[in-house]
């Protein structure tokens, strides 16, 4: 039996996509292949995978940045260890292909892959690429591979040389969340089956910013809402669970379930928003800014406000009055909350993790016609 590698990591942005891209690459007819997956050897990149039934190789994983810290010096070696560990598992497991979510994990084995002739597919969430996909588009352009993107725009940002490798695919998002039961996410949260839900999510990480936001809010939010709230494990909270608002350090199986039972979704804009936008969710965003961001998710909550999928609260507008504001204006207007819905659906439309396994089976049936 053949096998195709995976890679990617960091976050639950860069692990959940690439899983649905696996769901999908097995239910291709005539791919009988082996899957198994190259990650960061410390964070969550090993139990989400294997929770997955993916087998899964840790390698070192170091940050690249566009800026000098006595950090990079020591990340430099952490990146050439990874590269050369990707490159061992890769001699040994032989695959005859390697996919990329991205992350800065996914760099050392993409260019191993791509030393070793092996052809690089790389996928990028975010409206403009990273430094990682930069990277990886080049392994992938140069070992006859292709880039996948999220969003139409983004080939814009790719020099010339790559655009004809460009495959505009949308975002990977797991099957179960198209079709995802509400009536089981009210079960999990033990409501109504009229309960009226905000789901507020921070990423697979939390975030410090919303979590300070519904605490400044929730008396408000809860009159109108039962919220129910991912906190993020990494975070310490102190507002004890209610009828009328449900903390979570994290939702991890039940999620598509309560995501399906919610009425309005609130949160960051990475890569998980596709999700939201699959389940047809009127949406609050509230991007990532700061020096701790290249601006991604404010690029993306614009590309979402702009096609009338959502409201966006960035800079100064990121408060809680605004919060407040924003949450009752969709409570209170059935047309705008539903208009919203209709353009999230739509954006949700295109199944990402379908085009790139479609793509990749055709490359391996192609490769195994040549032999």
């Amino acid at each position: 039996m053949g096998s195709i590698a995976f890679t990617g990591g960091g976050t639950g942005g860069h692990i959940y996509p690439g899983l649905a891209v696996a769901e999908e690459l097995k239910k291709q007819p005539g791919i009988n292949y082996r899957i198994f997956w190259i990650g960061s050897s410390s964070g969550m990149d090993r139990s989400i995978v294997e929770e997955a039934g993916i087998e899964f190789f840790g390698i070192s994983s170091g940050k690249l940045r566009r800026y000098f810290s006595l950090k990079t010096i020591a990340d430099f070696f952490k990146v050439a260890a990874g590269f050369f560990a990707a490159k061992k598992i890769l001699k040994k497991q032989k695959p005859c292909l390697l996919f990329s979510k991205g992350g800065f994990v996914s760099v050392p084995p993409c260019a191993a892959a791509a030393s070793l002739g092996i052809p690089v597919y790389t996928h990028e969430s975010d409206f403009s690429p990273g430094l990682a996909t930069k990277l990886n588009a080049h392994f992938a352009l140069h070992s006859a591979g292709k880039v996948f993107t999220a969003y139409d725009d983004t080939i814009d940002f790719f020099p010339q040389a790559i655009r004809p490798s460009v495959v505009i695919t949308g975002n990977p998002v797991r099957d179960i969340f198209r079709n995802a039961d509400p009536k089981r996410g009210r079960d999990f949260l033990k409501v109504d089956s009229d309960a009226r839900i905000l789901l507020v999510l921070g990423g697979s990480q939390g975030a410090k910013e919303i979590n300070e936001l519904v605490r400044a809010s929730l008396l408000e939010l809860t009159e109108q809402y039962i919220v129910v709230h991912q906190t993020g494990p990494g975070h310490l909270w102190d507002l004890n669970e209610t009828e009328r608002y449900k903390p979570f350090a994290y939702i991890k199986e039940e999620l598509p379930f309560v995501m399906a039972a919610a009425e309005i979704v609130m949160g960051r804009s990475g890569a998980g928003i596709f999700e939201w936008a699959v389940c047809g969710k009127p949406m609050i965003l509230i991007p990532l800014t700061g020096s701790g961001t290249r601006g991604d998710q404010t690029e993306n909550a614009r590309y979402f406000e702009k096609s009338g999928a959502a409201l966006v609260l960035t800079g100064e507008k990121a408060n809680a009055i605004e919060l407040i504001r924003a949450v009752n204006l969709l409570s209170q207007d059935t047309e705008k909350r539903e208009a919203l819905a209709a353009a999230s659906l739509k954006i949700g439309e295109r199944n990402g993790a379908k085009i790139i396994a479609d793509t990749l089976a055709e490359k391996i049936k192609t490769m195994g016609e040549t032999k």
